[in-house]
This record gives structure tokens, C-alpha cells and sequence, in this order.
């Protein structure tokens, strides 16, 4: 049986093959901006586990959140699908390669797909529950005083948040602002019009207006 090593808040981070490997793929492949606040939505998210008082599967939690945003990276940026999409579909061949069972590879799947998609996650399996809740937490601080000060402090100490309002807003835009089509009806929409000049987010009312039926 693989052991646990316990890391900030007394929360375990599963000390298995697969754990490692998917820390050593995000470490090496996205900026050091997301693979800090990938680690903390992993702890984040299993604090607000364990304050909800789900049972969850850490190693599931863990891969879902490290992938969560690989999508932002310049080579997907040239996808035309969301990036929450390329992430999710990185995870999926990582987790496949590895054998991992079909069901667990769905739960880490839509954890990801939906991470910025509010009020759904919190009603479906713990582990796509608890990947937006980490999200939430880190982001838009979201429960911020469910945490203790403490907690927190041990979390960020370990993995830190310079500029990070900024800095998170700006991998937003990169990541995003080459496919804009694709924030329609979701957050992404806000950083563009933000953060784009002349961007013009999709009007749900003018697409129903402007279809093709005639009436």
C-alpha cells in the first residue's frame, strides 16, 4: 500500500507513483505561478473537504487539481475549445496511460471541465466538488474564513502567492485571449472584458435573436 506524506495542515499528499509524476509533468511544463496555485487548490480544496466532512480520493483530488489549469499554456492556445477542456483532456491521456480505472478518470475529468463553472460542482462527486472549491478558495477567496489563519499561512508559506491577483489574471488573459469565442456564457468572459481592448463578450438574448429559425 502506497504511504502518505503530510504536508501543510496536517493534509496528506498521496506519496504515490502517480502523484509524483503528475507534480514532476505540471512542475516542468507550466510556469511557476500555476504549479504554486495548483498545489493549493489541492490543499484548499481537501481543508474544505474535510470542513464538509466528505470522503474523497486524495490521489484523484490531487491530479485533478494539479491539471487543472495546463490548458492555459501556450500550446493549446490555438485549440479553439476552452482551455478547462484541454486541461481536462491532458489529465484524462495522463490518467489513462497510467491505468487508471474509467470511473476515476471521469470524476478527474469534469472536476477540471467545470472548475470555473459556479453551482454545479458542489452537487456532484466530492472530488469535482472539491477541485472548484480549491479554485474558489485560491482565486476568489471564496469560504476564506473557513481556513485558519494558520492553515493558511502554512499553505501559502509553502507555496507562495506574490502579485498573485495580478499575475493570475494576466495567465488568464493569455491563456484565453487567442481563443475568445470560446468565454462565451462562462467567467473567462469577464478577464477579456477586463483585459482586452474592444473585446465584446457574447450576448445569449442577441444569439437567440439572431438565429437562423424565423420565428
Amino acid at each position: 500500500m502506497a504511504t502518505e506524506t503530510v504536508l501543510p495542515a496536517g493534509i496528506p499528499v498521496p506519496d504515490t507513483e502517480l502523484a509524483r509524476e503528475a507534480t514532476e509533468l505540471v512542475r516542468d511544463s507550466t510556469s511557476e505561478l500555476i504549479y504554486h496555485h495548483s498545489r493549493r487548490v489541492y490543499f484548499f480544496g481537501s481543508l474544505q473537504g474535510r470542513n464538509r466532512d466528505l470522503s474523497f480520493d486524495p490521489e484523484l483530488l490531487y491530479v485533478g487539481a494539479m491539471f487543472h489549469d495546463l490548458g492555459l499554456n501556450e500550446e493549446f492556445r490555438g485549440s479553439g475549445r476552452r482551455f478547462e477542456v484541454d486541461s481536462a483532456d491532458e489529465a484524462r491521456r495522463f490518467l489513462q496511460a497510467h491505468g487508471v480505472p474509467e470511473d476515476s478518470v471521469r470524476r478527474v475529468w469534469t472536476a477540471i471541465a467545470l472548475h470555473t463553472t459556479p453551482g454545479i460542482p458542489a452537487f456532484m462527486e466530492p472530488e469535482v466538488a472539491l477541485v472548484t472549491a480549491g479554485v474558489e478558495y485560491d482565486v476568489l477567496g471564496i469560504g476564506y474564513a473557513d481556513v485558519s489563519d494558520a492553515d493558511r499561512q502554512e499553505i501559502v508559506g509553502l507555496h507562495p502567492r506574490p502579485d498573485f491577483k495580478r499575475r493570475i489574471l494576466a495567465a488568464f488573459t493569455d491563456g484565453v485571449s487567442p481563443r475568445p469565442q470560446t468565454t462565451f456564457g462562462n467567467v473567462k468572459a469577464d478577464v477579456l472584458a477586463h483585459c482586452v481592448p474592444g473585446f465584446r463578450r457574447g450576448d445569449f438574448v442577441r444569439t437567440i435573436l439572431d438565429s437562423p429559425w424565423p420565428e
